[in-house]
């Protein structure tokens, strides 16, 4: 473990847990360790942190061990001089991370960018994970021209000023990405907070790009699901969400077959978040009855 202060900003009512931090070459990687029992470790989105499962984390932490971690660059995480960014990197790290804390039979719990980036760190250390729940994410390259259009204007000149200039991930997405339940201005300060300041905010900027420019480290990550095909998975997905649908919904009921798929009518991208009761519960559930 390694020394570093939390900031100030960050609020003990609204974030109620201890604040741990390690050196994963050269970066302080915060992290949050609450409870004991089977172990949940969380790995959030673009441009989240660990304070998106803080709901869930609180309803578990009485049955569950809930390690939620902050890639470099994002929430109270400092990247290493030179650090790129790239999901590879974060990958990299998560699977380091694995290896400080010396985690095993986890169940890892992943949501938008955790996908790719939390499964490319099981590919890494496979027998450190007994189970996996996948939450409106994905992990394959996507060729929709949709999608070609959108990494590129966001993760653009254009899209990296607007970033840069006016936090647009946070003050846009996250609001969108709620639809049953609005976040106090007290939540979306922790948010605008963990990206304060142009600099900080490059790592929300460059994941976007990422869609399209990183189709390498996506192709590598879909190569290696058919040797994680036989962990029991629970699929929490949100069908209010306007980033990932059916298809990439149906695509995981196929890679998994051991699967049990819960369906929140309504939740938006962030469901973790928008729903933290029916989110955390169905987790409960999978891993208390159906197990």
């Amino acid at each position: 473990m390694t020394t570093a202060t939390r900031p100030t900003w960050v609020d003990d009512g609204v974030f109620p847990f201890e604040s741990r931090f390690v050196d994963i070459d050269g970066n302080t990687v915060h992290y949050v360790d609450e409870g004991s029992g089977p172990t949940l470790l969380f790995l959030h989105g673009n441009p989240t942190w660990s304070f998106v499962y803080r709901d869930v984390i609180s309803s578990l932490r009485n049955e569950f061990r809930c390690v939620a971690v902050d890639y470099p660059g994002y929430g109270l995480s400092t990247p290493a001089p030179g650090y790129r960014q790239l999901p590879e990197d974060h990958s990299r790290v998560i699977a380091a991370f694995v290896d400080a804390l010396a985690l095993s039979d986890v169940t890892l719990v992943v949501h938008d960018w955790g996908g790719p980036i939390g499964l490319a760190a099981v590919e890494q250390r496979p027998g450190a994970f007994t189970g996996l729940v996948l939450a409106n994410t994905w992990a394959w390259p996507i060729g929709a021209i949709q999608v070609e259009i959108a990494s590129r204007v966001l993760g653009g000149p254009l899209g990296r000023l607007l970033t840069s200039q006016f936090n647009l991930f946070v003050n846009a997405m996250i609001p969108a990405g709620h639809k049953l339940r609005k976040l106090s201005d007290d939540e979306m300060n922790h948010y605008r907070n963990a990206l304060g300041g142009n600099k900080r905010r490059e790592a929300s900027a460059i994941l976007p790009r990422q869609i399209t420019a990183g189709r390498a480290f996506l192709a590598d990550v879909e190569a290696g699901l058919a040797d994680l095909a036989s962990l029991p998975t629970l699929i929490v997905w949100g069908d209010g969400d306007i980033a990932f649908g059916t298809k990439e919904l149906r695509r995981w009921q196929q890679l998994f077959p051991d699967h049990r798929t819960e369906i929140i009518e309504g939740a938006g991208h962030f469901v973790q978040s928008d729903a933290p009761e029916r989110f955390a519960g169905a987790i409960r559930e999978w891993l208390t009855v159906d197990h």
